[in-house]
């Protein structure tokens, strides 16, 4: 199996488990599936140029925003950071499992994952 697919499916995986703590927690499936391109929102820095397009997009799309709002409900027992935050992670894996990872300054296509076709 090549790499690529392997790392994929891991995504994948790790999509599947968010969703299945989102649905442990008892949040509404609804809002899990109305937000899940939310971050995709960040995109619209290219609008401007790849250099603000691809800072936009890869903070909208790192694991590190979403981990310190997770981190923020589970510390006070709030509902929404910890739903949202899912819903965030979610997101992120769904794409990089797709083979959309982090981008560089140079094109949309080029990304920390692959160059995509």
């Amino acid at each position: 199996m090549k790499l690529r697919k392997i790392i994929s499916l891991e995504y994948l995986l790790a999509f599947l488990i968010s969703l299945f703590f989102y649905w442990q927690f008892d949040f509404s499936l609804f809002y899990f599936f109305l937000f899940l391109l939310l971050p995709d929102l960040s995109m619209l820095g290219y609008t401007v140029n790849t250099k603000v397009g691809a800072l936009f997009y890869n903070i909208g799309h790192s694991l590190i925003l979403p981990a310190i709002l997770m981190m923020i409900g589970f510390g006070t027992m709030s509902t929404l950071p910890l739903m949202a935050s899912i819903i965030w992670l979610a997101h992120i894996f769904l794409d990089r499992a797709l083979g959309y990872g982090l981008k560089y300054d140079e094109a949309f296509k080029k990304t920390h994952l692959q160059q995509i076709a």
